[in-house]
């Protein structure tokens, strides 16, 4: 996939499905912002196994509304401008009823900051960019659960990512004839370091509910990214893509 020329963001990318969309970026000559929480030397060690210069590393706590408008801000000092933003990063923190209120209260906002919160905002700024340039393309990865629902340990989550499917359909409702196109990737369990409890605990009560013999990897969702942002796929946007080996299909 050519994308020489092109600049782009992608959230959440020093690990799991962010590293892999990252490398496929960078492998198809994009310069890419490399998003990061706490992890600076990962984010870094990604830049050097693709051996670019071109490339940079940001860090931000998503939780940090301050943070979020840094990240966007610094992305556009570094790279120049951006044609697409990959919002990636995400948390899928257990929080069951049984918990105290307030423990509980605190999770969900924390899942909603970082899942759905930091994703608005940046969505606001880069429709502000993108209408400077005459478009750009947002790709937003959220999950099944929107669709199918969660397990009552996860009502947040599932919260997080059916407001996340709902924000990239309108953005593609409201601003596609500005040359902004927006899309929706939704895995299911994918084996990265955020899932690999729940499916060791699941086990294969998992994989008996796969149309395919494997569960998810990122680099089965990297090259999907790649392509949108590539542009050969806007008259799809506003669709959600789903990527989850058979598991939910609608």
């Amino acid at each position: 996939m050519d994308l020489k020329g092109m600049h782009i963001l992608v959230t959440g990318a020093s690990q799991g499905i962010g590293a892999a969309i990252a490398s496929q970026l960078m492998a198809g000559g994009a310069r890419v912002a490399v998003h990061y929480n706490s992890n600076r030397a990962r984010a870094e060690a990604l830049l050097a196994a693709n051996n670019t210069s071109a490339s940079v590393a940001l860090g931000a706590n998503l939780e940090d509304p301050g943070a979020v408008e840094g990240l966007f801000r610094q992305s556009l000092d570094a790279l120049g401008h951006l044609d697409a933003l990959v919002l990636n990063a995400g948390i899928f923190t257990p929080h069951p009823v049984s918990e105290p209120l307030d423990s509980w209260w605190r999770t969900w906002r924390q899942i909603q900051a970082v899942n759905l919160d930091a994703p608005g905002l940046l969505t606001r700024l880069a429709i502000e960019h993108f209408r400077q340039r005459a478009g750009g393309r947002l790709v937003y990865i959220g999950s099944r659960a929107a669709f199918r629902g969660e397990t009552a340990d996860n009502l947040g989550y599932a919260a997080s990512k059916g407001g996340l499917t709902s924000l990239a359909r309108s953005v593609a409702r409201s601003y596609g004839k500005e040359g902004i196109k927006a899309f929706t990737i939704a895995p299911g369990f994918t084996h990265t370091a955020m899932a690999e409890q729940a499916i060791a605990e699941m086990g294969q009560a998992l994989l008996e509910e796969t149309a395919l013999k494997e569960l998810t990897r990122p680099e089965h969702i990297a090259p999907l990214v790649a392509f949108i942002c590539s542009g050969q796929l806007d008259h799809a946007t506003g669709t959600v893509i789903d990527i989850n080996a058979g598991s939910y299909m609608h």
